[in-house]
């Protein structure tokens, strides 16, 4: 199987709790996922049945976070439609159909959510627009473009580079779910950290491998802000260091922060870098997840994907600022702040993915206000809030082999692989038990250093690939992270397939996650037992969430429709559970 290189003590503002509704993608501000319902715990959990099932009619990679406001529950489908249903019923109250401008796409069709205020409905879209509905009737209010289609699309159509005329092509999208804060909708793009990825009907040219043409395609990706009742752009962040706000060489680190080596050539680097002085233009930098907001110091936290082209460096010396970095910037003025590059010149594809979460940390008795990260590398990252200082790195929740090591002919294989030890997934945190739970992947892929053959009008061009063997065992993980420890593991629970989705936490001491074979299981907060299961009849491969119905009944959900990219099941409903 081919794997594609783009696998990839707080005050909560909203209290789901009072409320029953769940307001927002990560439940609150802090990205806790920990809903405030007691009734369903470890000795009932196991009587769970369905209440309701919604069909959408339409199938394809489901990553949505349900949101339930006022009894009506928005979702957002694949290709970025938008239905309401009744969170009682499941009955469908209307739908926003989106007609795409364009129809490549950078990952497939997924949207991971939609931002519910002020009486509208914000969705970000697979074709880089931003639009507000109508929350009772789904009418648009209105729709502005995000990301142009010609200048923030990497194409390679009948272009030719070095000598060599290449095809193919990746387009620039939003799949992170968009925030609110006061009067603004902000909210990432995506599509931009690849290069050009190779596409031809020439003899041995797998599709999905990464050319050498360094510095020629993509763009760069930044966060921005909308006014929420105009839609007019506020400000921007790009996430790649231009030459004007210091460059994106940065310090040509031969060790990541926390001291692991890099093996880089910083030499050849620095050498190269005269030549180079344009790459930055193309330096990639997605924003795959929702932000973390602290309320009381208006800082924003969010991670940046890998650098472009993702797995060619010959054309891009230096750190790649700020890609693969954890960054914090002023959420009313978009001003920068720090950041923590995890993986300076990104080779491997451990960008940030995963949403951050905000807690406090015990540091030497201390509580210290901390943002935390689930990385692809395998760790759990606590850092101070206001400075971006490591205040610890936890135990490796996944088998870790080669970190860091180059492509070969021959193949070596990596793990965490291309597509992390933990991905996209948001955590859950539960800061009475002083615990981090995260949906984790044992998944190790081949690197592989290949030449595409020459042809009697064209060169041999050297590129990239990633594979995953079939003798190379693959299995979830779901892992329980001590706050209070500095990030030692209290327990893992291996699971059949890669988790990919996310994870819920309920107060009663139950968390819920879905796999890959179409089950939603609950399990132990305290020793990671599994409790209950469900087969939800395709990929549970979203974040599950909890809410209340009108008389008070909790409920579980999830969206099930499975994930392409990991080759799970896929499906169209949202399936709704509660207690007999």
């Amino acid at each position: 199987m081919k794997f594609l290189p783009f696998l990839f003590g707080l005050t909560c503002v909203f209290n789901a709790g009072a409320s029953g509704d769940w307001p927002l993608h990560g439940l609150d501000r802090n990205n806790h996922r920990l809903a405030d319902i007691t009734e369903i715990d470890a000795g009932n959990v196991g009587k769970l049945e369905r209440k309701w099932t919604w069909h959408s009619g339409v199938k394809g990679t489901f990553q949505t976070t349900p949101i339930v406001v006022g009894g009506v529950m928005y979702v957002s489908l694949p290709f970025s439609h938008v239905a309401a249903l009744d969170a009682d019923t499941g009955k469908e109250l209307w739908r926003y159909q989106h007609q795409r401008r364009r129809q490549k796409m950078c990952c497939g069709p997924a949207n991971r959510g939609v931002a519910v205020a002020n009486g509208r409905v914000f969705v970000g879209t697979v074709d880089a627009r931003l639009i507000a509905l109508d929350a009772k009737s789904g009418k648009v209010l209105w729709d502005v473009e995000v990301a142009p289609p010609v200048t923030l699309t990497e194409s390679g159509q009948g272009v030719t580079g070095d000598g060599q005329t290449v095809s193919g092509s990746s387009g620039i999208g939003i799949a992170a779910a968009p925030m609110v804060f006061e009067d603004r909708v902000l909210v990432g793009v995506t599509g931009l950290g690849y290069g050009l990825h190779l596409d031809s009907a020439r003899p041995g040219a797998p599709l999905g491998s990464v050319v050498g043409l360094p510095g020629q395609y993509g763009g760069v990706g930044f966060l921005a802000a909308f006014d929420v009742a105009s839609g007019q752009r506020v400000w921007k962040f790009d996430t790649v260091r231009s030459p004007e706000a210091g460059g994106w060489e940065g310090e040509y680190r031969t060790h990541t922060p926390d001291g692991v080596p890099l093996n880089r050539n910083i030499k050849a680097e620095k050498a190269l870098a005269a030549q180079r002085k344009h790459a930055w233009k193309h330096g990639g930098g997605s924003v795959w997840n929702v932000a973390a907001l602290d309320d009381e110091s208006g800082l924003l936290f969010f991670g940046v994907g890998n650098p472009s082209p993702q797995m060619d460096d010959s054309g891009r010396p230096g750190d790649n600022l700020y890609t693969s970095s954890l960054v914090a910037i002023d959420a009313r003025s978009g001003a920068y702040r720090w950041h923590y590059q995890q993986v300076p010149h990104d080779l491997w594809g451990y960008d940030l993915a995963s949403a951050p979460v905000l807690f406090s940390a015990k540091v030497d008795g201390k509580n210290v206000p901390a943002v935390g990260h689930a990385s692809k590398l395998g760790w759990f990252y606590a850092h101070e809030r206001t400075s971006g200082r490591l205040l610890w790195k936890s135990e490796a929740f996944v088998p870790q082999e080669n970190l860091f090591a180059h492509a070969t002919r021959a193949g070596i294989r990596i793990a965490p692989g291309v597509g992390g030890g933990a991905n996209w997934s948001p955590v859950a945190l539960d800061a009475d038990r002083g615990k981090v739970f995260i949906a984790a992947m044992h998944m190790p892929t081949r690197y592989y250093l290949k030449t595409l053959p020459a042809t009697k009008d064209e060169p041999a061009v050297d590129y990239a690939s990633v594979e995953i063997a079939p003798e190379d065992e693959r299995w979830g993980v779901l892992a329980a992270i001590d706050l209070n420890a500095q990030g030692r593991i209290s327990w893992t629970t291996r699971t059949p397939d890669p988790l990919v989705g996310g994870v819920l936490a309920l107060k009663s001491g139950v968390i819920f996650t879905g796999e890959g074979d179409g089950n939603l299981s609950a399990f132990s907060a305290q020793t990671g037992k599994r409790l209950w299961q469900h087969d939800c009849g395709a990929g549970a491969n979203a974040p599950p969430i909890a809410y209340r119905s009108s008389d008070g009944e909790p409920r579980i959900a999830v969206a099930a429709g499975g994930s392409a990219l990991w080759g799970y099941q896929q499906g169209d409903t949202v399936v709704v559970f509660g207690q007999p």
